[in-house]
């Protein structure tokens, strides 16, 4: 990406130093040494000092890991369910039941694919109304078996097309919310990647909601803000420092509850250890809500909403008397 370019040319005398230290018997060791010492601080700065616009790169680079890698690997069993009983099965959101080291969780994630036959087949994450109600059967089965509910969301947004919505996509978006908030057991939510418009809150109400460090969440893209601003997708730099949506603004804002830190470089650098660190979190939060009565759990989830945002209120004005107009002679 453009701002990790200052790390190229590092990287490539790295790589000459190996070599001439594998053709020569000269050692190198100590050099080798002091040039990754200097890529591990170059690195250091520039992810220390991102911009809204660059995470936004992060967490759209396409070797980031999605729903089902962390499932695969943080999962001792996953079994993933299909269909909500209505339509059919939308691919953009996987459910399942998860053995979390002999802790039984129903799981809920956007997918967006791999490589682009799996985009397509996956529709690059964005779900249809069948995807948002499938998600709340699986919600109503975890209540029904007293399983905790944890959601990685990734999505650019719910489908806008035609067809979603004559199916109803703001309705079962509306519909999700409106469970959500009174779902007896316990519901973790954690953005993995892009955190987009009603696509993300369909599964983003929770007791607990985290961002990934180098992750999005904002009621619209910067791409789509440039457009209705001004009419151009020129500005998205400018839309995305406007619209604060990185995870430091998210958390001074009260709109989440954490962040988990991701590998410098951000996940795709350490997969491996992203999954292991998101797994660790997810059990330390689920511990912290799940003995908790579950009525005493739904009134403070519906506090922790109705306690977002801030406004004040304008000084009434004095009425102002009117002079009586004269009558025309």
């Amino acid at each position: 990406m453009d701002f990790e370019k200052p790390l190229e040319a590092l990287y490539e005398q790295l790589d000459k130093l190996k070599e001439v230290g594998e053709q020569g018997e000269v050692d190198v060791t100590m050099m080798v040494r002091e040039l990754e010492q200097k890529i591990a601080a170059k690195k250091e700065e520039i992810y220390s000092n991102l911009s809204g616009w660059q995470r936004v790169q992060l967490s759209r680079h396409p070797e980031r890991p999605y729903t089902l890698f962390y499932l695969t690997t943080m999962c001792d069993k996953f079994i993933e369910l299909h269909g909500d009983r209505y339509a059919g099965d939308d691919k953009a959101i996987v459910c399942g039941l998860a053995d979390f080291g002999g802790k039984t969780v129903v799981v809920i994630g956007h997918q967006k694919g791999t490589n682009t036959k799996m985009r397509q087949y996956r529709n690059f994450g964005m779900a249809n109304p069948e995807g948002y109600r499938k998600a709340l059967r699986m919600m109503k089965m975890a209540e029904r078996f007293g399983f905790p509910v944890v959601t990685l969301i990734d999505t650019p947004g719910a489908f806008p097309g035609l067809e979603a919505e004559q199916r109803g996509q703001a309705e079962a978006i509306a519909r999700n919310l409106f469970e959500m908030a009174q779902l007896k057991v316990p519901i973790i939510c954690y953005i993995i990647g892009e955190g987009a418009s009603g696509g993300a809150l369909g599964i983003g109400l929770g007791d607990r909601v985290f961002m990934l460090e180098h992750t999005w969440y904002s009621v619209i893209s910067p791409e789509n803000c440039s457009t209705i601003l001004w009419r151009s997708w020129e500005f998205k730099e400018k839309a995305a420092e406007a619209l604060r949506l990185d995870a430091d603004s998210m958390l001074s804002f009260g709109l989440i509850d954490g962040i988990v830190k991701e590998p410098i470089g951000g996940a795709h650098n350490a997969p491996e250890t992203m999954a292991h660190t998101l797994k660790a979190h997810i059990l330390s939060a689920l511990s912290e809500i799940e003995d908790m009565d579950p009525e005493e759990r739904i009134t403070l989830r519906i506090k922790k909403y109705e306690a977002m945002g801030r406004f004040d209120h304008l000084p009434a004005e004095e009425p102002v008397e009117k002079t009586p107009k004269k009558a025309k002679k």
